[in-house]
């Protein structure tokens, strides 16, 4: 019989995995099994869309057809309910048992619920699928009044989107600033002051206490933790993820904060691996477990997993272990901003404000420059990350990295790095 891969998710992380396979070896049976209702779309255009800049037809990256012209079985509206290692099977929800000689777990996550009253009305949306996006571009359309809830990196798409479609919102924030474990107030200030010119107005030190609805059951109001009352219809939140991790609670898989693998995504459990969104990889540039969500770092690991799981079945491909400095980009400005590597961790920092939209922070660990934030000038990316990757001892040359157009040849790098 062939041998079977089956991959759960149909994110980036999991169709990677599929092409990569499919491109090695011709004569295995691939799975791709997939709770939502369509096939792989750019989750990065979604925003787009919803702010009403884009139509749909962009946004899909595989039709169906893309599936059948390469032998992979796609199950859509499918959804795994358990695994079981030693059977070497996954169920679904309507019965069905699938075999796997070997099985890759890339579901993704589930937006968290904010825990206050009222936070499922009618109204409320999180972002997080294609569809997700359609009901929140035909809502803000209708909407005139609005609140976004997590000052994150989601949350400001939510704020991005009632700023495009002309909703006169209100972005609620805990803390005294946006992304405040990755920006001091010097860089925060350029965010909220392009927020405003987009006509979204950063509320801080409040967070939502709970949700006023109508008699229909509709949100009309955010009330928040110091009691001030903001008229809203439309309600976007974006606290973070719960990752979908439920199917592999009954084995062995260590599951920490999201699965745990190892440089080549394997799980501890033979035969199961993980990539995308729902890792804790082994990062060997940090040399400790790190997690994040770049659509750039999902299609790498989804790569190397299906590359790692023919080679540990026999199959004759060269694989090397995971090191990819990731970013994020954001585009709601007339300026730009990236965050690269990992802007929230590390021992020390250092920041240089250039003018009133461009900044820079970069942050350091044992003295290695680990990730940074660039606002208004994105040029020096390239050389920030060639230093993450080659682990380059620099945190007491802050005067060279913080020069507006620095060169790499102006860093004293010790010869044996």
């Amino acid at each position: 019989m062939s041998e079977s891969y089956v991959i759960i998710g149909d994110g980036i992380a999991g169709s990677s995995a599929a092409e990569a396979i499919r491109e090695e070896a011709s004569d295995v049976d691939v799975t791709v099994v997939t709770d939502e209702g369509e096939a792989l779309y750019n989750r990065i255009l979604i925003k787009e869309f919803a702010k009403g800049k884009l139509p749909e037809a962009p946004i899909s990256i595989h039709e169906e057809d893309w599936y059948d012209d390469r032998d992979i079985d796609l199950r859509l509206n499918t959804l795994v309910t358990d695994v079981d290692p030693d059977a070497h099977t996954v169920h679904t929800h309507d019965g069905e048992e699938i075999g796997y000689d070997k099985l890759l777990v890339a579901a993704g996550g589930t937006p968290n619920q904010l825990p206050v009253e009222h936070s499922d009305a009618e109204g409320v949306h999180h972002f997080w699928t294609f569809q997700d996006a359609r009901r929140i571009r035909e809502h803000a359309e209708e909407a005139e009044t609005g609140v976004v809830v997590g000052a994150g990196l989601l949350g400001i798409d939510l704020a991005a989107i009632c700023g495009g479609q002309g909703v006169d919102a209100k972005y609620l924030m805990r803390g005294n600033r946006w992304w405040r474990y990755a920006l001091s107030e010097d860089g925060a200030e350029i965010i909220h002051e392009g927020l405003r010119e987009k006509g979204v107005e950063p509320v801080f030190e409040s967070g939502v206490d709970h949700f006023e609805v109508d008699d229909d059951g509709h949100v009309e109001a955010a009330v928040d933790g110091n009691g001030d009352r903001h008229d809203a219809e439309f309600a976007g939140v974006a606290i973070g993820l719960d990752f979908n991790v439920e199917i592999l609670q009954d084995t062995d898989v260590t599951i920490d904060g999201g699965v745990h693998v190892d440089e080549y995504m394997r799980t501890e459990v033979d035969d199961v691996y993980a990539a995308g969104d729902i890792t804790q990889f082994y990062d060997t540039i940090l040399d400790e477990r790190a997690q994040n969500g770049s659509w750039g770092s999902a299609k790498q690991q989804g790569n190397l997993a299906g590359r790692v799981m023919l080679a540990d079945a026999g199959h004759d491909v060269d694989v090397e272990p995971f090191r990819w400095v990731s970013s994020y980009s954001i585009t709601h400005f007339d300026f730009p901003f990236l965050s690269f590597g990992f802007p929230t961790k590390g021992d020390d920092a250092c920041e240089r404000k250039y003018s009133d939209t461009e900044w820079r922070r970069l942050t350091f660990k044992d003295g290695k420059l680990i990730g940074g934030v660039l606002i208004g000038n994105l040029a020096p990316q390239s050389k920030y990350k060639q230093l993450i990757e080659d682990e380059a001892v620099v945190a007491d040359q802050t005067d060279v990295l913080l020069e507006e157009n620095f060169d790499l040849e102006d860093l004293a790098i010790p010869q044996e790095q």
